[in-house]
């Protein structure tokens, strides 16, 4: 009793920044829980009309390369534009909505022009990723890229919203994450040919416009500021986003293609495999939503505030606490996660098409996947830190070195354990990217930076 009456006599101590990190963390779990569910409820629709079949194949190849490169704009931009919109909130409202407006536009033509590097490549990239699937299965997922094209201009367009709403510490984005998810549930369900690609083409192209669209609309009420769209490049904030993003964009680019070299190596081992990775992922989604994506979005706006008043060594004793924090915490994820895997799998997906024989594969799958979980859940605080400190330089080289560790491992797991070796390889690539962000946060950053206090 008295140990608990001293934790609670604590609770009043702790410093405002842990609470509003934590607060802005339930709130992004919460919402993230509601947007996985939807998602949940889609894969599990998808798994009872097309079960572990071509279909369903395509559609995971497809969607892999349509996102591939504005995915990985997006996560650059969202690192960047995040601690600078922090920082803009301090300038008057008419240079806020000048570089709003101009970055719409950017957004906009930066997304138009990997639409047509998109088209151009196709053949190529399908040659390269999907060399020994059907020629039905190819031939299919050209039809999905040419009405799936919209997404990837779209993602880049609503990560510039998603950005304004997390900057001024709203997190509806994360809520609206779900949108997609519950346009495409509609038209899986509604659809009257259980073979047709159709409702997976034409609800996910729908779902992430009308995301964009609402995202559009809340975060120019967060933040009070209409923005016009404008063709210039005349902000002063564009020199330093253009050298953050440039530098950063190398090594994101690289790490990137950690997806893409998953499923060059799994479509070597013949139909079924791509989609049987790809249902143990969107489990393992699932649960890297509540902890990942909700500690990395609560952080980043805190962190850049503190860093843009000069509170450098407070913002970095709250990123080492929290990480270790999250790595404790994924470690619990995983003991629970593991024995629950099973009866997840065959909760959500085996049904219809969806046999008991694919239920063990996924689950199986699914459970050394869980490897990454501590590790990513620590390492992305690191990464809000380095961000908000504009150490863009280490993070590429960190995030280049990570792809390579994953390509070896790669090659010499899939070997030895099959599909196996595909999600052991990405617990070895996240191990390797914790260990290089605490080495350089307790060294190389610890002798620029005192540590502070709780």
């Amino acid at each position: 009793m008295s140990q608990i009456a001293g934790w609670r006599s604590r609770l009043p101590q702790i410093h405002p920044d842990h609470s509003r990190i934590a607060r802005s963390a339930v709130w992004v779990s919460l919402f993230a829980l509601i947007g996985k569910s939807a998602g949940a409820l889609k894969e599990m629709a998808i798994a009872y009309r097309y079960g572990i079949s071509n279909v369903v194949d395509a559609y995971q190849l497809t969607l892999t390369l349509i996102t591939w490169l504005p995915a990985t704009f997006v996560a650059v931009l969202t690192v960047v534009l995040v601690p600078a919109l922090v920082e803009l909130r301090a300038k008057p409202k008419q240079e806020q909505a000048k570089f709003l407006g101009e970055l719409d536009v950017m957004a906009t033509v930066v997304g138009l022009l990997f639409a047509v590097i998109l088209y151009v490549s196709w053949p190529y990239a399908l040659d390269l990723m999907a060399r020994n699937l059907s020629e039905e299965t190819r031939v299919m997922s050209r039809r999905m890229m040419l009405g799936m094209v919209p997404v990837g201009i779209v993602m880049l367009t609503s990560c510039v919203y998603a950005a304004r709403l997390q900057a001024r510490e709203k997190h509806v984005n994360t809520l609206l994450e779900c949108v997609p998810a519950v346009v495409l549930l509609a038209f899986v369900l509604a659809w009257h040919d259980a073979s047709s690609p159709a409702p997976l083409i034409w609800g996910s192209t729908l779902g992430f416009v009308l995301q964009a669209v609402i995202l559009r609309v809340l975060s120019g009420r967060a933040d009070q500021i209409r923005a016009r769209l404008s063709f210039s490049l005349s902000s002063p904030q564009w020199p330093h986003m253009y050298r953050a993003i440039g530098v950063f964009m190398i090594g994101q680019l690289i790490m990137s293609l950690a997806t893409p070299l998953d499923q060059y190596f799994v479509a070597g081992l013949g139909d079924g495999a791509i989609a049987t990775l790809g249902y143990s992922t969107r489990v393992l989604g699932l649960l890297v939503s509540m902890g990942a994506v909700a500690i990395s979005r609560a952080t980043l706006p805190v962190l850049s505030e503190l860093l843009s008043a000069g509170d450098n060594a407070r913002a970095r004793s709250i990123a080492l606490k929290w990480s270790l924090f999250m790595l404790a915490m994924g470690c619990v994820a995983v003991v629970v996660a593991w024995f629950l895997a099973p009866m997840v799998v065959k909760l959500l997906f085996q049904r219809g098409a969806f046999v008991a024989a694919d239920t063990v594969a996924v689950s199986g799958l699914f459970r050394w996947g869980l490897i990454l979980i501590p590790f990513y859940f620590a390492v992305l605080v690191l990464v809000q830190l380095f961000a908000s400190e504009g150490r863009f330089k280490e993070m590429a080289v960190i995030a280049a070195a990570n792809f390579a560790v994953k390509a070896v491992a790669n090659y010499f797991l899939i070997r030895r354990f099959g599909i196996t070796g595909v999600v052991l390889a990405t617990g070895v690539m996240g191990a390797s990217s914790f260990g290089c962000y605490l080495f350089l946060t307790l060294s190389n950053g610890s002798s620029r930076y005192k540590t502070g206090s709780l």
